[in-house]
């Protein structure tokens, strides 16, 4: 029998990547990544197999969970078939999605127009916006994410676009919701405060100059912030007062992620558009989706649509989100999104009588996190928004502890993201939840 040690294959592998390829939001030297080897389930497992579970559904995306043979099986038949037509022809794939989508969605959300991912879905959403009212600006939250082109970093407000601030597209305008964890003037305030908030901008910036109203079913990678119950409603209200379009971005909140279909779903409202991506295909192959009502289609009838994507309602990936929904059905992973979301909250609550850093937990379904603080009097956070390096210390050290203790998950800044696949169970979750809380007594150890 040979004692030769089988030589690891992860460090060539890292190696090729850090040399030849450029890795998103990093500083390109000091990366650590998982050199992973397969997916299944709620887990990864690396080349010298080492399993990690993971606790952020990928980027918040694979909603199937990892490694499921009915997507490449659908994604192989069609390719026999044919991989690419152009959009100005059709396949039956197409169709039938689209006739999907469109029973799924609520109200007369019935058109489809299909893109590559999450932020050309919004990209066309608020290119359409523009021209179906005539009007230019576009109003989004400080706090909030909507993807890495010029245009919709623009229309978010998050911090990952200061880096290239000086060249933001124009026209967006941006309004804050307060967040009920850190607001101090008594919960009757804060829905009054919030939407005052929103209608002085929208006085400010004249409401016949604005187009649309741009905002997540539900907050995910800014820190799942909550809006004040019935927000969504006003908002709604003072939309259809104004002549105002409501697109909801559910590039991560769709697709049962919250527990229901789309996070908007929540708050009882209905949108003028839908931005899908992420969850359409669990991240099994690129692919977007703009949702448009049929009032607002039916006004290209007679004149053209100026919009166009090359690989708009690629055969493939309409087999893979076909795929993908039909799955959601089978597996009745909504509903176990809704149950073990409960089950997280019930196990983090417990976790809060454990760990004194832990200040809050928001989630909706199993889309939340965990945010840690150095004084749950003062509620200073264990690292500030947009920390710098040396800020980042103690939750470096943190997610240095999780990665090592075998999981992969979201970190950012004071959070800690806790959205794993679909299809976890409780024994998954119980299993997660340990790690993190022995990673979580390091900060505890810098409560003042």
């Amino acid at each position: 029998m040979s004692d030769t040690k089988t030589i690891s294959q992860a460090p060539e592998i890292i190696k090729d990547n850090q040399d030849y390829t450029l890795f998103s939001w990093s500083k390109q030297k000091g990366t650590s990544p998982i050199a992973v080897k397969y997916g299944e389930g709620v887990y990864l497992y690396d080349y010298d197999g080492k399993r990690y579970i993971d606790f952020s559904s990928g980027l918040m995306n694979v909603n199937i969970g990892h490694g499921n043979q009915r997507v490449t099986d659908a994604v192989v038949k069609q390719m026999q078939e044919v991989a690419y037509v152009t959009p100005s022809c059709v396949t039956k794939v197409r169709g039938d999605l689209g006739k999907k989508l469109a029973e799924m969605c609520p109200g007369d959300l019935n058109k489809a127009f299909f893109t590559v991912c999450g932020a050309t879905t919004i990209e066309n959403a608020i290119k359409l916006a523009r021209i179906y009212t005539g009007r230019h600006k576009i109003l989004a939250r400080y706090q909030s994410y909507h993807g890495a082109t010029y245009g919709v970093i623009s229309a978010g407000g998050d911090p990952r676009k200061l880096p290239v601030d000086a060249q933001q597209a124009p026209n967006f305008v941006h309004f804050d919701i307060p967040n009920a964890y850190r607001w101090e003037y008594g919960e009757e305030n804060l829905l009054k405060d919030a939407v005052m908030q929103l209608e002085r901008v929208i006085a400010f910036e004249g409401p016949g100059n604005i187009a649309a109203i741009l905002l997540e079913g539900e907050s995910g990678s800014s820190g799942c912030f909550k809006y004040p119950v019935g927000y969504m409603k006003k908002l709604r209200e003072i939309c259809n007062k104004h002549g105002i379009l409501l697109i909801i971005d559910e590039v991560m909140s769709g697709f049962g992620r919250t527990g229901k279909t789309f996070g908007f779903e929540h708050h009882d409202i209905i949108p003028d558009m839908i931005a899908m991506a992420k969850g359409l295909t669990s991240g099994y192959l690129p692919f977007g989706c703009l949702m448009v009502s049929d009032k607002i289609a039916s006004t290209f009838e007679d004149k053209m649509l100026p919009l166009g994507l090359t690989y708009s309602a690629h055969a493939v990936c309409c087999a893979a989100a076909l795929e993908v929904l039909k799955i959601y059905e089978d597996d009745n992973l909504f509903a176990n999104a809704a149950e073990m979301g409960k089950y997280i909250e019930q196990r983090v609550e417990e976790m809060k009588g454990k760990h004194k850093s832990i200040g809050d937990f928001r989630n909706t379904g199993l889309l939340g996190c965990i945010e840690l603080v150095k004084n749950r009097d003062t509620k200073e956070p264990m690292a500030p928004f947009n920390a710098k390096p040396e800020e980042m210390v103690v939750m470096n050290k943190v997610a240095a502890k999780i990665k090592e203790l075998g999981m992969y998950t979201f970190v950012r800044w004071n959070f800690i993201f806790i959205a794993p696949p679909l299809c976890i169970t409780k024994e998954q979750i119980d299993e997660g939840l340990a790690i993190i809380s022995e990673a979580i007594a390091i900060a505890d150890a810098n409560v003042e």
